[in-house]
């Protein structure tokens, strides 16, 4: 093999004016290939294989319940339930004529059946307490209907002064109404008029059961094409939102969620500053490139090699993988940040073999007598750890894998073909002085001295880092790497506050709604599950009882509710005579009254309102009663309920829960304080137990953990078992291979203390860079043990460490930009990057020396001549 590759490399020196436009031709077919035949798509469900039970059970659901898939949420709150409600109407109409943006709008709040059906999801003894508060308001409300304007309202006030006045008026049960009444007058009489919530003032709290937040449930045309394949949907829904009349008011405020836009946010994130870090990160490459070989006449050579083999891998991608996917993408730093020290090797070493040898072409030879093989061995072992990948289920990182496997293929090839063709055409010039560190010469001896040591405290860091592990922490949480900053994200954990609103849920399908409700039953106590939803959830129970509590309200309320509103429009005039006179009556209650109650306060702001202008109060008729039609409607409509079978449900609730076969979905939502990994884990295993085929987004956040951890866990076990192989095939002898397996465990056992101590988690983002650590390790470490067996005592002197030292700099740098990205996942990635990177190459620069050091010397192997011998 070392007579091969001498003779590979001294003929593309030779031939270098055939071999590196041909290497050049080939980079530009492949990346012409590439362009027309290799796709990128942001899909993460292409991120796992589909034959995983977890992702079958995945899909299953998607298919039979398309309309929960790919969602943008707009999430409605607003200063009252009724704006709420409004925007939410608006926005759903204004969306649902965009048919080029959007497939389908939903509401899921807005119902006639909860409208028509609502009171009898109440506790008999709200329903009791809400009916008689509306019967004891009869006559309140009959001046409301009979004149649903300010008119009506300040003559119900009226009314209820003068049940004051006769000792026939209650006020106590109507503080908070009347409190609400008062507060809305204030804001008119100030110059501010704002809509009144009826909601709340006929049904208090009950009316805030609902929750704050209003959905409007869009499925978005999405183009996976596109770094945000919701980015359009969204720009639409934000322009359709900010037209909506209580958003420019500011009364309301859309904001939108959902999975598409977590992922367009997150992709966005991890694009911001890409481009200035990109171009920082090619200066400092650049930069460390000078530093190691000292020369354009070497720098262009590798920086052409590392394009070349960059353009030759993607074309080989589009043909065997077609479309990368979101961690495959990431094959292109990963093949820089790798390929660049086999480059920087072979220059580094041309350079030390030019200061004996000025014929280049000799040159070219001996350089690859002495390095070609440790390039091979450390492409061989690298690729073996990416490509160890490729059979595990995390299709991504599989996918990643094969991709960067191939790379190290053709990175090696194009270090021993157009680099000693591109050295040979740029002619850089003899060196003359110390190609290695001529200031760690002297640290050589010192090692020597301090052997026993070093490997002592080695030893014991690596002891710490295995009693550690256990405590290494892996975060599944895979919102923990999304950017907090951004509205989805912002929005979702509002959301997260409510378990009826908590992201983290499992579904079942059950066969029929039997066996859904059987199974609900006993899920619900669960100490991990807040609530449990099936379509027997929406059959109200005891109805009998509410059903004849509600007949006897509506005996009593049909006739003042059914009255026929006045069709007189309202004046100022009459707004002003209506203020007289209710301030006629509540002056004389006034005696009654106790002092700073809610009807006085009434009266204080009454006499503001008497003095405003015409405009002014036509305004406040306008706000306070915006609202006050509906909710009478409403009201009437409540009265009318009647008896809710699973067969009378309204089919667009009924196909959210039930398929036409009779499958059931049942919904399980946990505690809020189950949101953390740990927690997720408890409450999925304690479901699970109760049903094994469960699913869900809960699930699916558990099941990825445990198919990336065991990716991961036989991948690495695969990759050191085929490292193990080629490195016993090159060095064939076993201590050799310990030699260069020994400080690759203790750099990853390093990595451990410092992630454990610091704390870094793993996460879904940063676990990426274990294979880096497999492939870096492994190179730096072949070239010291293949120069100390060659003979070399003085390894931190030698051109070997200069070439260590810089490569590392250089695949430092072009992953450390990615620490300073603005997306957490990114972010933790490019820290543990840098972090295994560090432990790495101390573990080569201060543990291998040392090891070498108190071991016997080995014989000096047998010289392979080939071709002419350079001239010494």
């Amino acid at each position: 093999m070392q007579r091969l590759l001498v003779l590979v490399v001294g003929t593309s020196a030779r031939y270098a004016w055939l071999v590196m436009p041909g290497g050049l031709i080939a980079a530009v077919l492949a990346a012409l290939f590439a362009l027309h035949h290799l796709g990128v798509t942001t899909d993460t469900d292409t991120l796992f294989s589909a034959s995983l039970p977890w992702r079958q059970r995945q899909m299953e659901m998607a298919r039979d319940f398309p309309q929960f898939q790919s969602l943008l949420v707009g999430v409605i709150n607003a200063a009252t339930p009724e704006e709420a409600d409004a925007t939410a109407a608006g926005l759903a109409q204004a969306l649902q004529a965009d048919k080029t943006n959007f497939r389908s709008v939903r509401r899921p709040n807005a119902s006639p059946f909860f409208d028509r059906e609502g009171l009898l999801f109440l506790s008999k003894t709200d329903l009791e307490n809400l009916l008689n508060q509306t019967i004891d308001a009869q006559p309140f409300l009959g001046q409301l209907v009979a004149d649903p304007t300010l008119r009506g309202l300040f003559a119900a006030v009226s009314l209820i002064a003068t049940g004051v006045q006769h000792g026939q008026a209650d006020l106590d049960p109507y503080s908070t109404p009347l409190l609400g009444f008062h507060r809305a007058l204030a804001a008119a009489a100030a110059g501010h008029p704002e809509p009144l919530s009826w909601q709340r003032l006929l049904g208090g709290s009950l009316s805030d059961q609902a929750g704050q937040y209003r959905f409007v449930l869009v499925q978005p045309r999405l183009n996976y094409g596109t770094l945000e394949p919701g980015g359009a949907a969204t720009l639409a829904m934000r322009a359709a939102a900010a037209k909506l009349p209580a958003v420019e008011a500011g009364r309301a405020r859309v904001r939108i969620t959902g999975d598409v836009a977590l992922s367009d946010e997150e992709f966005a994130s991890v694009a911001q500053g890409a481009e200035v870090g990109t171009i920082g990160s090619v200066i400092l490459v650049i930069l460390w490139l000078f530093l190691a070989v000292r020369s354009w006449r070497l720098i262009v050579p590798i920086v052409l090699t590392l394009i070349c083999g960059l353009l030759v891998t993607t074309g080989f991608a589009g043909i065997f993988v077609g479309t990368l996917n979101l961690i495959s993408v990431a094959f292109a730093i990963l093949f820089v940040g790798l390929a660049v020290d086999f480059a920087i090797q072979f220059s580094v070493r041309f350079r030390e073999v030019r200061r004996e040898e000025p014929d280049i072409v000799p040159a070219m030879r001996e350089t690859a007598r002495r390095v070609a093989i440790q390039v091979l061995v450390a492409a061989a072992a690298t690729a073996a750890g990416f490509l160890a990948f490729v059979p595990t289920d995390f299709r991504g990182v599989a996918e990643l894998g094969l991709i960067a496997g191939l790379g190290m293929v053709f990175a090696f090839l194009g270090t021993v073909t157009f680099l000693p063709a591109a050295l040979t055409l740029m002619r850089p010039r003899q060196d003359r002085g110390e190609i290695g560190f001529t200031w760690a010469r002297r640290l050589d001896p010192l090692v020597v001295r301090a052997r026993w040591p070093m490997l002592g405290a080695f030893g014991a860091l690596a002891l710490a880092g295995v009693l550690l592990l256990p405590h290494l922490a892996f975060d599944s949480n895979p919102l923990d790497t999304k950017n907090p900053n951004t509205e989805a994200m912002h929005t979702l954990r509002d959301l997260m506050s409510s378990p009826l609103t908590n992201p983290y849920s499992i579904d079942l399908l059950e066969p029929d709604a039997p066996a859904a409700s059987a199974i609900a039953a006993r899920l619900r106590p669960l100490p991990t599950v807040a609530q449990v939803i099936t379509l027997s959830s929406f059959v109200p129970g005891d109805q009998q009882a509410k059903l004849a509590m509600i007949a006897d309200a509506q005996d009593i309320l049909a006739p003042t509710l059914s009255a026929t509103p006045s069709a007189a429009p309202v004046t100022a005039s009459d707004l002003r005579l209506a203020i007289k006179s209710a301030l006629a009556q509540i002056d004389a209650a006034l005696p009654k009254l106790p002092a700073g109650g809610p009807l006085a306060l009434i009266g204080d702001d009454l006499k503001a309102l008497q003095t405003a202008p015409d405009s002014l109060l036509l305004a406040a008729n306008a706000a306070l009663t915006r609202f006050l039609p509906l909710e009478l409607q409403r009201l009437r409509e409540a009265l009318t309920a009647g008896p809710v079978t699973l067969a009378s449900l309204p089919p667009e609730l009924t196909r959210d829960w039930r398929l036409a076969d009779g499958r059931t979905r049942v919904q399980v939502l946990p505690k809020i304080t189950e949101d953390t990994s740990r927690g997720l884990h408890h409450f999925v295993n304690q479901v699970e137990k109760v049903a094994p085929d469960a699913g869900g987004s809960a699930v699916t956040i558990v099941a990825t953990s445990d198919t990336i951890l065991h990716a991961f866990r036989s991948a690495a076990i695969g990759a050191l078992i085929a490292i193990a192989v080629i490195l016993l095939l090159a060095l064939r002898r076993l201590l050799d291979v310990a030699l260069v397996l020994a400080p690759l465990l203790l750099g990853s056992l390093l990595t451990v203390v410092v992630m454990v101590v610091l704390p870094l988690p793993l996460n879904f983002a940063n676990i990426i860079a274990l294979p880096l650590l497999l492939g870096v390790g492994v190179s730096f470490n072949i070239y010291f043990v293949m120069n100390w067996r060659a003979g070399q005592r003085r390894p931190l002197g030698s051109a070997t460490a200069r070439a260590v030292v810089f490569s590392a700099f250089t695949t430092g740098t072009a992953f450390g930009s990615l620490a300073l990205s603005a997306h957490p996942g990114t972010a933790s990635m490019g820290k543990l990057l840098l972090l295994s990177l560090f432990c790495t190459l101390v573990a080569t620069l201060a543990f291998v020396p040392a090891l070498l050091a108190a071991l016997p010397r080995p014989a000096p192997p047998r010289r392979v001549e080939v071709g002419a011998a350079p001239r010494r």
